[in-house]
């Protein structure tokens, strides 16, 4: 989790043609090609605005980390399960290729085994990461790079069709951008399978985030001085995220509780709709604070940074069976005393903080609530603010007005409706 995060509470639809092309995971039996990667990083070096680095298929070693500050340039594989660079034996550089520049496009590609982040872009406008396969190609572990995918104060955003496995922070993450849209992904095996954070005014749709420690992930970051607001996650699933936390240890990303779905953290303007949420132990969905996450603020919190979620709302889900088997000794015995010793947490497990200091007239200001309009599904309020001496299952139904959309022009149409029918309406 990008620059700053204890425990939790203590402590789709994806394209067919993606599914079947990196379901497998990667790696491949070929011999690397050695010479290649002198031609490339020529290709880097002389690029000019307008140019297109053409990478044929073929398995390519690099020792080093690759880059690249021209404008207006375009490398393309021939498909990520195709054209695969390995930096499994890579001795220098911090990631595997770091992007320092504005209207590019990476496609159809595989980044392997890189010594840290297997793509960085960074202080950007107009990227799309394409059909682009970042992967670990060992399984999950503590000495993988911290990030698959990472773009950084990126303006104007696309991901999509693209695969991250195995990072040991996050593998899709987006950090501290603007207008975004991150659709039709696979993220596996990641501590964090999708994270946006301190970004405004992102899609998150039609992705598949499983067998992660947490699936998708929405947060601020107290440190960081613009913070996120106005994402949208949608059409996703978020199944299955139960992979024990790998997480390089007095990190933060190491307080992720294994076992959620989605996790809500000091944001705002969130809109939670249409996803398919389940079989995650702790819980499906968690929505906190900054006071029960336990940061440490580094160097210190940002004026701008507001530590309540606000202004949440989730409606239209399709929740099964989670919170069974919670992650930490203080949420499984939470669970036995409110449940049972068979029973399991809600589908929400919401911490309890709200900022009295903004209550309207004695009572909270209902465009700032947290809204659960979600069928059946019930929400816990872990009482944290009062140490826990009363946690109780709460009625939060209430309704916010839909968000726009991303603007992201080159994306092309974004949906801005639920598919779920309105009561009483087929």
């Amino acid at each position: 989790m990008g620059q700053g995060r204890r425990r939790i509470f203590s402590g789709l639809t994806i394209a067919l043609a993606l599914t079947l092309a990196g379901c497998g995971g990667g790696g491949t039996a070929a011999k690397p090609d050695t010479a290649y990667q002198e031609t490339l990083i020529q290709q880097l070096i002389d690029a000019k605005p307008g140019d297109v680095i053409s990478i044929p298929a073929g398995v390519y070693a690099i020792d080093r980390g690759l880059s690249l500050e021209v404008d207006g340039v375009t490398i393309r594989g021939a498909g990520m399960d195709k054209t695969i660079l390995t930096f499994k034996g890579q001795t220098a550089g911090a990631e595997g290729l770091l992007v320092n520049a504005s209207d590019f496009t990476i496609e159809d590609l595989a980044l392997e085994d890189a010594k840290g982040d297997a793509l960085k872009v960074n202080e950007a406008e107009n990227v799309i990461i394409r059909r682009v396969r970042a992967e670990w190609t060992g399984g999950p572990k503590t000495s993988n790079g911290a990030y698959g995918l990472y773009p950084v104060q990126v303006k104007n955003l696309l991901i999509e069709d693209s695969v991250a496995i195995g990072a040991s922070d996050a593998g899709i993450y987006v950090g501290q951008s603007q207008n975004v849209v991150v659709r039709r992904n696979r993220a596996e095996f990641n501590v964090a399978g999708i994270e946006i954070e301190n970004t405004q005014n992102a899609d998150v749709y039609d992705n598949l985030a499983t067998n992660n420690t947490g699936g998708i992930l929405i947060f601020n970051m107290p440190n960081l001085k613009v913070p996120g607001f106005g994402t949208r996650v949608f059409r996703n699933r978020a199944v299955g995220n139960n992979t024990a936390n790998f997480g390089r240890k007095g990190t933060a990303v190491a307080s992720v509780p294994a076992g959620t779905g989605v996790i809500i953290n000091s944001n705002d303007q969130i809109d939670i709709f249409d996803n398919e949420i389940g079989g995650n132990n702790t819980a499906n969905v968690i929505i906190s604070s900054f006071f029960s996450a336990g940061y440490k603020a580094g160097e210190g919190r940002a004026q701008a940074f507001d530590p309540w979620p606000e202004s949440i709302y989730i409606h239209g889900n399709r929740f099964s069976p989670g919170g069974g088997k919670p992650d930490g000794v203080e949420l499984q015995a939470l669970r036995v005393a409110l449940f049972g010793l068979t029973g399991a947490l809600p589908d929400v497990l919401w911490d309890g903080y709200v900022d009295k200091a903004k209550f309207v007239g004695g009572n909270p200001d209902p465009a700032l609530a947290i809204c659960v309009d979600n069928g059946a599904a019930r929400v816990l309020n872990a009482d944290l603010p009062n140490k826990a001496k009363n946690p109780k299952v709460v009625e939060l139904r209430c309704t916010l007005p839909p968000l726009p959309a991303a603007n992201v022009e080159f994306a092309g149409p974004i949906p801005t409706e639920s598919r779920i029918p309105a009561p009483g309406k087929s």
